[in-house]
């Protein structure tokens, strides 16, 4: 069976064919599948945009699809910046933009800012219910940036049990701890149950 990610994203796919690969005879992006498609993501929660994004592509392929929809929720700032984590800025991409603002408004509260990663994934089979898992890491929001690693807001942000930010740790470390890594470890049990299930049947 073949499943399409919904994304060109070169490290979200490097990790979810790392994790699912058992799962599927193969596993292409949008790009490697030649497809062109960039739905709106007009949902109010990290499920609902990952759901928009697998139907789409489910839909437009006929094919198993998966999507992810992450971000960063500080505590103090009452889950901010949450789905709008790529463009708090105001508009989308912009990494350094996007910390500053955070930095602005998390330095008016005291140490320590708890947040979380957290990453949503919904895969859709052409006809099913889609399956979506949730995956967090908890952590707190340093005021200086350490590290290069990474990429958004990786440099303010140490996860708990460590003394390091995301963009201090190696990446396998990181990717073995990171939301995303603990929705697809979630996806593959249901997976795995569902395997078990159809094979009794």
């Amino acid at each position: 069976m073949k499943l399409l990610i919904a994304s060109n994203n070169a490290n979200k796919i490097r990790e979810i064919k790392a994790i699912l690969g058992g799962c599927f005879d193969e596993i292409l992006s949008l790009r490697e599948a030649g497809y062109d498609i960039d739905p709106e993501e007009n949902g109010v929660t990290f499920e609902e945009n990952a759901v928009i994004k697998a139907q789409a592509v489910a839909d437009l392929t006929g094919l198993p699809a998966l999507a992810d929809d992450s971000g960063l929720e500080v505590d103090c700032l009452h889950g901010a910046p949450g789905v709008y984590s790529a463009r708090y800025c105001g508009y989308h991409g912009d990494d350094a933009a996007n910390n500053a603002k955070l930095i602005e408004e998390v330095s008016k509260f005291p140490d320590p800012r708890g947040a979380q990663y957290a990453c949503a994934l919904a895969l859709i089979f052409p006809g099913k219910v889609p399956i979506i898992t949730k995956g967090v890491c908890r952590g707190t929001i340093q005021l200086e940036p350490k590290g290069h690693n990474g990429f958004g807001y990786d440099p303010y942000f140490i996860p708990d049990g460590f003394d390091k930010t995301f963009a201090e740790l190696p990446a396998e470390v990181k990717n073995g701890m990171s939301h995303r890594a603990k929705a697809l470890e979630l996806l593959k049990q249901q997976l795995s149950g569902l395997s078990r299930k159809e094979n009794a049947q």
